[in-house]
């Protein structure tokens, strides 16, 4: 489990459709060592904190693996590492193998897995095709957000190493799939209103459904 490269970038204004919007979605790979505080990498900011950055979304992963699919897909396109907004983009990091709560040392810092990547509409406006977010959920390669346990310094090359697994727990791509997929699979929602580091807001998404389940 590796880090491969880290992207960071400023807000950055962009005309669409003749209104303006400010993104911080445009990441660019930078070299050597850069600090990790509790809200972001330095150098980067987020546009739009309602959605994006603060404590439980300081850095965004995104794993390399997913690359390929994505050129094949997109065969037009340059795909380069930051592409898909991330902060980190990593090998052998999975949707599948990683679960919320999960702790781990990276550099000199620790971090904590906490919620998935859900697309907004910037992710078109980076790709210039609104299809990219139906595609992107759709792939269920969303990559997740990390919080920031302890802060530290981070580089390209660094490894992940696990600190401490999550108990009674549900991974990154169980998340993605009862909410977009499989919203009706019970077991899995009462599982995932029991993880005490899943963000609250999940948690009433995930009520809901079982409201709605159980009113059939």
């Amino acid at each position: 489990m590796k880090l491969l490269s880290i992207n960071v970038g400023q807000p950055k204004i962009v005309m669409v459709n003749e209104n303006i919007v400010t993104t911080g979605i445009f990441k660019e790979p930078v070299d050597g060592h850069v600090k990790l505080k509790k809200h972001n990498l330095e150098g980067d900011r987020q546009a739009d904190l309602t959605v994006h950055g603060g404590e439980t979304k300081a850095v965004y992963v995104y794993p390399s693996e997913h690359y390929k699919f994505w050129r094949e897909e997109l065969a037009e396109m340059s795909l380069p590492f930051g592409m898909f907004g991330e902060n980190f983009t990593t090998e052998d990091l999975f949707e599948n193998e990683v679960f919320v709560g999960d702790k781990f040392r990276v550099g000199t810092a620790e971090v904590m897995v906490t919620e998935p990547r859900l697309p907004c509409y910037k992710l078109g406006i980076k790709f210039g095709r609104r299809d990219i977010i139906k595609r992107f959920m759709q792939s269920r390669r969303t990559g997740f957000y990390l919080s920031v346990v302890k802060e530290g310094e981070v580089g390209a090359g660094d490894s992940f190493e696990l600190l401490q697994r999550a108990e009674n727990s549900i991974t990154i791509a169980d998340v993605v799939r009862i909410f977009a997929f499989e919203k009706d699979d019970i077991e899995t929602l009462r599982r995932a209103l029991q993880v005490g580091d899943l963000h609250e807001g999940w948690k009433q998404t995930f009520e809901k459904q079982l409201e709605k389940i159980q009113a059939k």
